[in-house]
């Protein structure tokens, strides 16, 4: 049998915290117990928040943790014709559509429905998309094409669900809300979400699928924030005719106010516990994996 194949793929948009640790760490021990490979990706999709300084960081401190992997390194931002080739497929399919709205007009139609009836929310808390895109007449979309609009690449999640049926994926670790075994994929729940963009190829549901089959990806140790995020992979997997990893979702690092480790909030940095004198045993004991 293959060895598996384990992998962390940060994305270079600031520097890493305890959260980043302790995922980076499960999965270099378990690749390390299990004989397997390690892996380390760069997603950098995102050309206007990833910086160069915060990807030199992620090097340094996975160093510093202990932590090796093989070279080359994956950036997505040098596969981009691996991303268009996936939509393109999908497209052909008939499973995608544009969308022209803009992100203020979106929020003006989900303020709308939410007045009259209420409006959905995906499992990430985001309003479904609201608009009527799909059933543009096409003089109007081509109209819309022609001044150069911007538009984003969306999945019609109804036809995509209606041609693969019913979903599931077994988990190894533990949902949100203890989720263990054989778990059904929901990707409904998810609405048309958004594949790739005018101005960018892709996104994250569709790189990291498609990156994970291309690296040859067996096991998916990830956080349980992208728990119900897997019923989407798993449609993508499906549709694509891509392999199905087995997926482990583990606790999330939390802060003294019980929220999780976030970027955006600015948790304390590696870099700063190791300038505050921490070393790479004291980071595995503050995760728990002393």
């Amino acid at each position: 049998m293959p060895s598996p194949v384990f992998r962390f793929a940060p994305s270079p948009n600031g520097y890493l915290h305890l959260g980043h640790a302790y995922s980076a760490l499960l999965n270099f021990d378990s690749a390390r117990r299990s004989g397997g490979r390690f892996l380390l990706r760069i997603e950098d999709i995102d050309a206007v928040r990833s910086k160069p300084e915060f990807e030199a960081a992620i090097y340094e401190d996975l160093a510093w943790l202990g932590i090796d992997w093989e070279e080359p390194v994956r950036r997505q931002s040098r596969h981009l014709a691996d991303y268009r080739h996936a939509v393109e497929r999908l497209s052909a399919a008939g499973l995608i559509y544009r969308s022209f709205e803009s992100r203020a007009e979106i929020a003006k139609l989900v303020a709308q429905r939410e007045a009259d009836v209420g409006w959905p929310c995906d499992p990430d808390g985001a309003p479904l998309y609201p608009g009527s895109a799909k059933r543009m007449p096409p003089e109007e979309r081509a109209r819309s094409l022609d001044s150069g609009a911007p538009y984003a690449l969306r999945l019609d999640m109804a036809a995509a669900s209606a041609r693969v049926g019913d979903l599931a994926w077994t988990e190894h670790g533990e949902g949100p809300g203890g989720e263990t075994g054989v778990v059904a994929a929901r990707p409904q729940a998810w609405g048309d979400v958004i594949l790739a963009r005018k101005e960018t190829p892709t996104s994250y549901h569709l790189s990291v699928v498609l990156d994970d089959a291309l690296q040859g990806v067996t096991d998916v140790v990830r956080g349980q924030d992208l728990f119900w995020s897997t019923s989407v992979h798993r449609l993508l997997q499906t549709q694509l005719g891509l392999p199905q990893p087995a997926y482990r979702h583990h606790r999330l690092v939390l802060d003294g106010a019980g929220q999780k480790l976030s970027k955006s909030t600015k948790a304390t940095a590696l870099r700063e516990l190791r300038a505050q004198g921490a070393t790479p045993v004291d980071i595995r004991n503050l995760v728990g994996l002393g």
